[in-house]
């Protein structure tokens, strides 16, 4: 992996849903066995861009997503790679079992992309916040899901999924994402990148939550001159469990941060982990067995405890933990 750390805090001019649609742009250029479908939802994400290149492998199956993932799921048995697309809430929920059956149990590569995940959704509300739906695809077999934090992950790891041949489930934010990469950044499916070293609690991260973490280790430090060590792992499943291992025998205590339920997401995957291999006092930021709600995202950021402050404050009460 390479990588260069932007440190900014602040937004990126690009939409990140542009960052998977650029992606598909050169990957379908080069790749002729890879389509898009949509869920009557082009405009949403900028996919028209795809149907306007590539008119015969784009595809809008309509407000129809179970039917969506059947056809995705028998292109890919004839030897096609599809990328398929709704709202998180529906490519989760509605479309899962069709995605467990067709292309989970055959093993085929059909990559979700679920848009909108969690407090993204914003004014959309309850009904269309999802807050589980990696923890139904990280039940799948084999299946790869990630988790991407802005423009230049999203583009990057769109590009390396069109190269895997497993089912995925990626997250994706539509737009006002805030620019954690510089352009160029390189990253592999599988594998954490380490933003930030530190020596007394790990902080892990991913999606929305990676610049909050790397803010919370900036207060952590100014106001309380402690080390955190910040892990982006925008690859919930495979885990990368010797990084996540490291750090908790370097640091001996770990903060997870995630846009999703604690305790069937990034931070319940690290707990398994830990609990196993090297028991650690372990806090997790998240969403804590509540439904979503109507609002702005820094609101709910607030309502929901997802802020820098509320970290740093995890990490505070991780490190009184330790032994």
């Amino acid at each position: 992996m390479n990588f260069t750390l932007v440190g900014k805090h602040e937004k990126d001019a690009r939409a990140n849903r542009d960052g998977y649609v650029d992606a598909m742009l050169g990957v379908m250029e080069q790749d002729k066995t890879i389509s898009h479908i949509d869920c009557d939802l082009m405009g949403c994400i900028n996919s028209g861009k795809l149907l306007k290149s590539f008119p015969d492998r784009t595809f809008n199956a309509g407000i129809a997503e179970q039917n969506a993932m059947g056809v995705a799921s028998g292109m890919a048995a004839t030897g096609m790679k599809v990328f398929v697309h709704s709202f998180g809430c529906f490519a989760a929920r509605r479309m899962f079992d069709q995605a467990f059956l067709a292309a989970g149990y055959s093993e085929l590569p059909v990559h979700v992309i679920g848009s909108d995940p969690g407090v993204t959704a914003a004014f959309n509300g309850a009904t269309h916040m999802p807050f589980e739906d990696c923890a139904l695809y990280m039940t799948i077999p084999n299946a790869v899901v990630i988790d991407s934090c802005d423009y230049v992950q999203t583009k990057f790891l769109t590009e390396q999924l069109a190269k895997c041949d497993k089912p995925s489930y990626m997250r994706l934010i539509r737009k006002d994402c805030v620019q954690v990469y510089g352009d160029g950044s390189q990253f592999e499916i599988g594998k954490g990148v380490t933003l930030r070293n530190g020596s007394d609690v790990t902080i892990i991260a991913s999606g929305i939550m990676v610049d909050e973490a790397l803010k919370a280790a900036e207060l952590l430090e100014s106001a309380q001159k402690i080390s955190a060590r910040v892990l982006d792992i925008h690859t919930w499943k495979p885990l990368d469990e010797d990084l996540i291992l490291k750090a908790a025998a370097e640091t001996g205590c770990i903060v997870t941060a995630e846009n999703h339920q604690v305790s069937c997401g990034l931070g319940s995957a690290v707990a398994n982990l830990l609990s196993q291999k090297c028991p650690t006092p372990l806090e997790r930021i998240g969403i804590q067995n509540r439904f979503g709600q109507v609002g702005p995202q820094a609101f709910l950021m607030e309502q929901y405890n997802l802020t820098a402050k509320d970290i740093a404050a995890a990490a505070v009460k991780a490190m009184s933990r330790k032994v």
